[in-house]
């Protein structure tokens, strides 16, 4: 097995069902970087693009993934950064660290769950702007009273 120190980065709309050594594949309509672990073993990672998992950062001319890649469920446990197309490895950390982060990785996606839940209905009338200047003041009142109460 030899670890990979630097990567390239592809922009595709679907993930190859064939992962070439070396390449984080990037599908923006999934919202999904995915490449074989940067160790050696051959493991598939999938990192999700979200505002509870990774964020990806292109500058123009390479990638980075925030946060780092903990593959702790992988026999080969390893864990890196790719910050700026490059492979940045990390110490090893143990299963009480892991089990901590995984912990907070859990609170921070109820958490961001919850705030979503808790915004107001959104109009798709507003969105497509159908019938809102038909609409008169009173019905106006009412439709948004009705929002502040749903």
């Amino acid at each position: 097995m030899k670890r990979t120190a630097h990567l390239i980065h592809e922009f595709v709309d679907f993930i190859p069902s064939q992962l070439k050594d070396g390449t984080v594949y990037v599908s923006l309509p999934f919202a999904t970087a995915v490449h074989k672990c940067c160790c050696g073993c051959g493991n598939e990672v999938v990192t999700p693009l979200s505002p509870t998992d990774w964020t990806l950062i292109f500058d123009g001319a390479s990638i980075s993934l925030d946060p780092s890649i903990g593959n702790w469920s992988f026999s080969c446990r390893s864990h890196y950064w790719i910050t700026r197309n490059t492979v940045m490895w990390a110490r090893d950390w143990s299963s009480a660290e892991v089990e901590a982060v995984r912990g907070y990785d859990k609170f921070v996606k109820q958490r961001h769950l919850d705030q979503i839940r808790a915004l107001p209905p959104i109009d798709k009338r507003r969105i497509h702007g159908e019938g809102l200047r038909d609409e008169k003041p009173l019905e106006r009142l009412l439709r948004k009273a009705k929002s502040w109460w749903a």
